[in-house]
């Protein structure tokens, strides 16, 4: 891995349970290598060529990434923290083709404690766009539970957030084979 290596964690959230659980990904990344979140709204359009690990996250909206019409039902839910104009689903089909020889990918959504055993997830709908686009995953993708709609999200998946970022950090470094 090259000094300048980086990963890169884009995020959509309704009500911030996403970004804080895309933070906690980035601070045990940063245990491995330099790391950054991007609203989703805000992300390139090309992932930038320093970038090693691109990390996609985003809430599971009817079993799957969100929509403009599940935005906007969020929206009449409750005070959203981002324009609903552009969600994953809209960047992903946006993005341009890179690198896919270095880059790894991997995915995580966040959904509803309740309905933890329902299919369809944002995080794997989102990881079958990245494949078939020639993206290798770096490590399956992986889900984050909030308490309701809205939230809150406990912190007991923060911290989880934050030691699937660190595992992330040793698979990408190969640091795992040292601790291991």
């Amino acid at each position: 891995m090259a000094e300048t290596d980086r990963a890169l964690i884009v995020f959509e959230t309704m009500f911030g349970n996403t970004e804080r659980i895309a933070r906690a990904i980035r601070d045990g990344l940063r245990q491995y290598v330099p790391a950054e979140t991007v609203p989703v709204n805000r992300a390139p359009d090309v992932v930038p060529g320093d970038v090693r690990l691109l990390v996609v996250g985003g809430p599971t909206h009817a079993f799957s990434m969100s929509r403009l019409s599940t935005r906007q039902g969020a929206w009449q839910q409750g005070d959203v923290v981002m324009p609903i104009e552009v969600g994953i689903r809209e960047w992903l089909g946006a993005l341009q083709p890179g690198d896919t020889g270095r880059l790894r990918v991997t995915t995580f959504d966040t959904r509803i404690a309740k309905v933890r055993r329902l299919p369809g997830s944002a995080a794997r709908s989102a990881a079958k766009v990245l494949r078939r686009r020639g993206y290798q995953m770096l490590s399956p993708s992986e889900s984050f539970f909030v308490s309701d709609t809205t939230g809150p999200i406990r912190d007991v998946e923060i911290e989880r957030a934050q030691r699937w970022g660190e595992e992330l950090g040793r698979l990408l470094t190969g640091s795992a084979r040292a601790a291991g």
